[in-house]
């Protein structure tokens, strides 16, 4: 089959979801409420946990990475997701398509490495609380974030410059919504054996250890829980291993169905409603229900959200000029939301009170 030369035309054809117009509006108008949901949820939880001093630990520190994680792997694939539903001109160029093929592979790879810390920080909360500080100190927490990022910013240089070098057939038919892996293997008109050896070596060890690890610590977990005297502990700690879990159970559910099936032999015109199902759920569905699954079982998260919106917005604080401000604002505190100006002296120490009494 003849092959195509990517510098003559450099342009990929998006071939979306349906080309029903009905249907493109219905599925334009689902999509659009869902990344406005993802959105809106996920900057909710951070703001949460950033204006809660009780909530500035390990656990919400992770949780608050993996929402800022959730709002950029929605924002890489839903907005071109939205502009080819209705546009004419689904085209996507080649230099695009790399950019954002290495954009979800990288922050959807990170979530799922920040899945398995955030697994063994439960892990160090529950099975070691007595040294839980000393375990997951500030600077083992912002190595874990870190690496979980650095180490698949690497993996998805070299998985997608592996992709890109394949040669392609006269087909430039994307049978999906956007650029991702998979795809471009079906599409491929050469050997894709060392890619998919790829796939399966590199990304399935990353997936498969990161889950085994999740497994270890959740079974360390429930041991310890079954060994509590208190009813009243352990259903708090089943509570929120339970967020985390549903959570696990979604995300690695869909990355292994995609990532990890068998990668036949096909042409650019294959056809799987399934291939187009799947990264629908990880790209859009579970980045919208993380927020409302880590929240609707956390009591401190709901009371302060609660508070937050039950609260009139004072702003005297804001009204102070910056280069004259001499105190900060505490706007929240452990009995309610009252806004408050103080000194930065007097500030801290009651955040570290606050900290100690939690």
């Amino acid at each position: 089959m003849e092959q195509l030369n990517l510098t003559i035309s450099p342009r990929f054809i998006l071939l979306g979801l349906s080309t029903d117009p009905q249907l493109k509006v219905v599925f334009f108008l689902i999509f659009l409420m869902m990344y406005l949901m993802t959105i809106s949820g996920n900057l909710l939880l951070i703001t949460v946990v950033r204006i809660n001093p009780a909530l500035h630990s390990p656990m919400y520190f992770f949780l608050t990475n993996l929402a800022i994680i959730d709002i950029s792997f929605s924002s890489s694939v839903v907005p071109v997701l939205l502009r080819n539903t209705l546009a004419e001109d689904r085209s996507i160029s080649f230099l695009g398509c790399a950019t954002q093929m290495y954009v979800s592979l990288t922050l959807g790879g990170t979530e799922c490495i920040l899945l398995a810390v955030m697994a063994y920080d439960r892990f160090a909360a529950i099975c070691r609380p007595l040294h839980y500080n000393t375990i997951m100190n500030k600077t083992l927490c912002f190595y874990l974030a870190v690496g979980s990022l650095s180490v698949q910013l690497i993996d998805s240089i070299l998985q997608v410059s592996l992709t890109l070098q394949l040669p392609f057939c006269n087909c430039l038919n994307i049978n999906n919504y956007f650029c991702e892996i998979p795809a471009f293997l079906r599409m491929s008109c050469g050997d894709t054996i060392v890619n998919v050896l790829f796939v399966y070596l590199i990304g399935g060890i990353f997936i498969m250890c990161a889950f085994f690890l999740i497994l270890i610590s959740y079974a360390h977990i429930i041991f310890s829980i079954l060994k509590m005297a208190s009813s009243q502990g352990r259903q708090k700690s089943f509570s929120t291993c339970a967020s985390h879990l549903t959570v696990v159970s979604l995300y690695y559910g869909t990355l292994m169905s995609m990532y990890l099936q068998p990668h036949s032999k096909k042409n650019c015109h294959y056809s799987n409603e399934t291939d187009k199902v799947l990264p629908i759920l990880y790209a859009a569905v579970i980045p919208m229900l993380n927020p409302f699954i880590y929240s609707v079982r956390n009591k401190d998260v709901k009371s302060t959200l609660i508070n937050l919106l039950k609260s009139p917005h004072n702003d005297l604080c804001s009204k102070i000029p910056l280069s004259q401000r001499q105190c900060v604002c505490d706007p929240i505190t452990k009995f309610g939301m009252r806004p408050y100006c103080r000194s930065k002296e007097e500030s801290r120490a009651r955040q570290t009170k606050l900290r100690q009494n939690t």
